[in-house]
């Protein structure tokens, strides 16, 4: 498998999942303002859309979306449990928690990395915090991940967001549960080798 990724970007949480799953794959960045791979391909002859990530099977097929590669990767190793059962409780809870990040949280971001300024950033920098605030009391309960005490995909793509408030000038000091979440996910070997592998992390 092929992963196409910017640094630090959404990608991130599939570069997360796939060294969990200790899978055997290739990375190629990305420059999304030039759509080019750092090989010269032209990007969108992978994803028409222009953005990451893109995920290359080994079959050939490309999958892009991120809450949809990453529930595919979980499916395709359902023993790893990153996510629950397909039909499950459990596994509604994780929609809805990927479904949060991406529609709400993620998309949050846009303004600040555009160079919102002046009256815009203030804007965003309150909605982010407002969708932020959303999972103070998920970890309220003393859980150490979305979905109790297991690593989810969801987990993933959540720390890869909040990651970006270092990017943005965001405290998360005011969200104490939240702050603890991402330095217990941040410390996870898999996420210390993709920030590594991504140059976002100097090796130890």
């Amino acid at each position: 498998m092929k992963l196409y990724y910017k640094p630090g970007a959404c990608s991130l949480a599939t570069h997360i999942v796939l060294n969990e799953l200790r899978l055997s794959f290739d990375v190629e960045s990305v420059d999304t303002a030039a759509k080019k791979t750092a090989g010269g391909r032209d990007f969108l002859e992978i994803n028409p859309d222009g953005y990451v990530p893109a995920l290359e099977l080994d079959n050939g097929n490309v999958l892009t979306e991120g809450a949809a590669i990453l529930q595919y990767l979980a499916d395709q190793h359902p023993a790893s449990e990153l996510a629950p059962a397909p039909g499950s409780w459990e596994r509604t809870q994780l929609h809805q928690h990927l479904n949060f990040i991406s529609a709400e949280l993620h998309k949050s971001f846009g303004p600040l990395f555009q160079g919102a300024e002046g009256a815009a950033r203030e804007a965003a920098v309150e909605k982010a915090l407002k969708r932020i605030a959303h999972f103070e009391p998920i970890f309220a309960d003393g859980r150490s991940y979305l979905m109790g005490e297991t690593f989810s995909v969801a987990d993933a793509y959540l720390f890869t967001v909040l990651n970006w408030t270092g990017f943005v000038g965001i405290s998360l000091d005011e969200f104490p549960n939240v702050k603890a979440f991402e330095a217990r996910a941040g410390a996870r070997t898999a996420t210390r080798h993709a920030l590594e592998r991504e140059g976002l992390l100097k090796a130890a």
